[in-house]
């Protein structure tokens, strides 16, 4: 064991001390751990959906709309696969959603792609890509259609402050290296700018600037306009960019990655206190589009902390949160918090805001976002057949809002309407898309 690991373990150790854990956030990590019911502030205990696709509290409704085996607007059938999403404020009161498809060469027949022309899509084998949705106030599905086509595995995104989405490819899949995923013509492993105003497929522009790799999320400070991404690996980066021009993103920019000021190279997934800030630099990635899978490695040599996964991220009032999905003692998931500092030279802190001490709690939190009342809202992927929408307070109390009732399938893409009145979420397959509404003012 190398000193600067020892040196960890012992701050870490030190820092695990009940100072770092709010009274109530400590006595329910403590009753998780013995395997006793969890309580903490919620909607109450959910309902079983007499349908069998989604446990809800009561006071909560759903409606589903466009499913696999539906047809979109444009006469092609509804892809599958249901992923990230974002929600954006539309003509008369609408709302506009875009959705990711995390469809990718080689998957069987039963799994409809995207159907676009030849000429919109990126690479004409590659079957992912994003619809768009346009919902009323009322909750019914006005139209969608095709909106991106011919990308990889288009799995979680972010929302732009121009009224775009951007859809991440969590690929490294090149036609001399397919990733084990199937056949492609094209190198992929890149973010793709969607517009809320498209109404039909967009000429897909590769934005490789913002690096090759396994894309997840995004998020952007709007003080700076600096972007935040993450990578859906085991030894990934927590990454940002600095775009030339902030509302042009394929003009270019500069690729950088957090480094833990004094723990060059750490390790976040184990060890790691809880509740304490420390603060970073940013490392610059000279070759964002490599040839091969090596963004990470770039990152890592030049002293860039690795974290487990990194998957759904979201920016609030100053600070980001994101997903690690399978860090932690428990590997079942940890949150970070990251607060920016006030200019691209001030690099910020970081601290581990909750982390996962037992599957009743939080199993493989993945896509998250924050609710109007102040609550993160996760979307769990795990593997034990029992998928949650999971809500965690400003004080890391954590309590379950939904359950996926009907297969062992993820929750995704989980977001409000603009004015707060409806939560959407996807079902990962069969694909499908809730509008979620009730007395949100409940919570206690």
């Amino acid at each position: 064991m190398g000193l600067q690991r020892r040196r960890f373990l012992t701050l870490a150790a030190a820092g695990m001390g009940a100072a770092l854990f709010p009274q109530g956030l400590q006595l329910l990590y403590q009753r998780a751990a013995q395997g006793q019911p969890l309580t903490a502030r919620g909607f109450g205990p959910l309902a079983k959906d007499p349908n069998g696709l989604l446990d809800l509290p009561a006071g909560f409704q759903y409606r589903v709309f466009s499913k696999l085996g539906d047809r979109l607007s444009d006469g092609t059938p509804v892809p599958t696969l249901h992923d990230g999403m974002a929600a954006f404020p539309g003509p008369d009161g609408t709302t506009i959603l875009v959705r990711n498809h995390e469809m990718y060469p080689g998957l069987p027949r039963a799994f409809q792609g995207v159907v676009a022309p030849k000429d919109k899509m990126y690479d004409p084998i590659a079957p992912g890509g994003t619809t768009t949705l346009v919902v009323s106030k009322d909750r019914q599905l006005l139209k969608h259609y095709v909106s991106l086509a011919g990308t990889s595995r288009n799995c979680g995104g972010g929302k732009t402050l121009w009224g775009s989405w951007i859809s991440c490819e969590e690929t490294i899949s090149t036609p001399e290296h397919p990733a084990n995923r199937g056949p492609v013509q094209k190198r992929h492993g890149y973010n793709f700018e969607v517009p809320i105003s498209a109404q039909g497929p967009v000429t897909p522009v590769p934005l490789k600037a913002m690096g090759r790799f396994q894309h997840e999320a995004i998020a952007i400070d709007p003080k700076t306009n600096i972007i935040y991404q993450t990578e859906d690996r085991g030894d990934s980066l927590f990454y940002r960019f600095i775009p030339k021009e902030p509302t042009n993103l394929a003009a270019g920019g500069q690729l950088q990655a957090l480094k833990i000021k004094r723990y060059p190279k750490i390790n976040t997934g184990q060890d790691f206190p809880l509740r304490k800030p420390f603060e970073v630099e940013w490392v610059t990635i000279t070759q964002p589009d490599p040839p091969l899978d090596t963004v990470r490695y770039e990152g890592y040599d030049k002293g860039a902390a690795q974290f487990v996964r990194g998957e759904g991220l979201c920016y609030h009032n100053g600070e980001f949160y994101f997903t690690a999905t399978s860090g932690g003692e428990k590997r079942l998931g940890q949150i970070w918090r990251y607060r920016p500092g006030n200019t691209s030279a001030d690099g910020g802190t970081i601290e581990l805001f909750v982390e996962s001490p037992g599957k009743e709690v939080l199993d493989y939190p993945d896509n998250l976002t924050m609710a109007p009342w102040g609550d993160l809202i996760c979307c769990e992927d795990g593997d034990d057949n029992i998928n949650r929408l999971v809500g965690i307070t400003p004080q890391g109390e954590l309590y379950t809002f939904a359950r996926n009732a009907l297969n062992d399938q993820e929750l995704a893409g989980v977001c409000f309407s603009p004015d707060g009145q409806t939560m959407f979420v996807n079902l990962y397959h069969p694909g499908m898309t809730f509008a979620i509404w009730g007395s949100w003012d409940r919570r206690s």
